[in-house]
């Protein structure tokens, strides 16, 4: 493959869990800074594949700003005002947005989860294992989250399953298993205004409206409440817009990235039999294990920033209004900063992956949550399995910006 060969538009090269990092190692290698076209699209985008590029962009919102949108779609100034969340702001409000709830995801806030994790895990597990061949997405890894993620907003249990079926609406608007509407059809033109051209964020605002009623005013200490009851470090109130954004970005990112993770980590333990083996003959293993597992999986393929001024990196002269895309997986296979990139090791020391951004003020808010998650969870599963197989063909989601598995099949043997 040379770079003139590489397409990371086209979503078809996303659906096999090969052609991307194909893709990834000919871009790092001989374009770094390499330009994408996408067709009718879009205006086309700077790829970044370096993982000390990536880094320094993060960084650098001054020259490479969130505010004209974090993904690929193309918005006006009236569409990124109506969809801005936490993620398309920058600066002093940003950092207010995110004080927020910020003091509810530190590592000591998300510690006083873990009886209740392990009772969580314990149950998905009875339920899940019984069955001897089963999906893993659904029974286990897509269980498992989104039931963390209702306890924080205070919510029913019996909601989990819509709350999972919004975010596959929602994030998975380029798959045609998922999505109402499909991204870039001639019908997503009626839902432009709403978070990834989707119908369910209607949904997900009226359910998130519905609480906001209910806990305004009171002295919850979920979630909503806190979003509700509230103002911002700044002094400017959360707007009903700005509550409807926030909202639907917690009941997406908070289950989405971790059901992700915990599905690919799965994978690579089945594809890698004497890591598991490790694992489970020295459970201690698991905690350092899971920055392997956020390696490896890399849920989030990429974020896209905008460039604020012209500026040259690697020779390539990107101008203002530019949208650089910041490949985060790629990052993650880069040798330059990973050692032997393409070995799984549970035992990797210094492992420098960029999973939750690096030193970025948009560093991911619900990081040691998703640790605390995905380490309780093969905590209390590999010690129940004597064995574990692929029991068919594993399905991924088709996107470049979630890199998602939606089916996997797998037969156990409990120990």
């Amino acid at each position: 493959m040379r770079p003139e060969d590489v397409d990371l538009a086209d979503l078809n090269n996303f659906l096999d869990g090969e052609t991307p990092w194909r893709m990834f190692d000919v871009l790092r290698d001989e374009a770094p800074v390499h330009w994408q076209d996408e067709g009718e699209h879009g205006s086309g985008f700077w790829s970044l594949t370096r993982h000390a590029d990536i880094v320094r962009a993060d960084r650098d919102v001054a020259t490479f700003t969130s505010t004209k949108f974090v993904n690929l779609e193309e918005v006006d100034d009236r569409q990124a005002e109506i969809r801005r969340s936490l993620l398309e702001t920058d600066g002093p409000r940003h950092t207010s947005l995110r004080r927020l709830l910020q003091r509810d995801f530190t590592p000591r806030a998300v510690a006083g989860y873990e009886v209740f994790l392990r009772g969580l895990t314990a149950r998905t597990l009875d339920a899940a294992l019984a069955k001897g061949t089963f999906d893993f997405v659904k029974e286990v890894s897509a269980d498992f989250p989104i039931n963390v993620l209702a306890r924080m907003l205070d919510v029913p249990a019996d909601d989990t399953q819509q709350l999972i079926d919004w975010g596959n609406r929602i994030i998975g608007n380029t798959d045609p298993d998922y999505a109402d509407v499909l991204l870039h059809s001639e019908e997503s033109e009626r839902y432009r205004d709403l978070p990834f051209r989707s119908p369910a964020s209607l949904e997900v605002f009226e359910y998130g409206r519905e609480l906001a009623r209910r806990r305004r005013g009171g002295d919850g200490t979920d979630l909503v409440s806190r979003l509700v009851n509230q103002t911002p470090a700044d002094g400017v109130p959360l707007s009903d817009r700005d509550f409807d954004n926030y909202f639907l970005l917690l009941v997406v990112a908070g289950n989405e990235t971790t059901r992700h993770a915990i599905t690919h980590s799965m994978r690579a333990l089945i594809d890698h039999p004497e890591q598991l083996a490790k694992l489970r003959d020295e459970p201690a293993l698991i905690a350092g294990a899971v920055e392997e597992f956020l390696r490896w999986a890399s849920p989030v393929y990429h974020f896209r920033r905008t460039a604020t001024r012209d500026v040259e990196i690697h020779g390539q002269r990107i101008s203002e209004g530019d949208k650089v895309v910041m490949w985060f997986a790629s990052g993650n296979r880069d040798e330059r900063a990973i050692p032997d990139p393409y070995t799984f090791d549970v035992t990797r020391k210094n492992n420098d992956h960029i999973t939750f951004g690096k030193g970025s003020p948009h560093f991911c808010l619900g990081n040691a949550l998703a640790r605390l998650e995905i380490r309780i969870m093969f905590e209390e599963l590999l010690p129940r399995l004597a064995d574990i197989r692929l029991a068919g063909d594993v399905r991924r989601v088709r996107s470049n910006f979630v890199n998602g598995i939606k089916e996997l099949p797998v037969t156990v043997t409990l120990a």
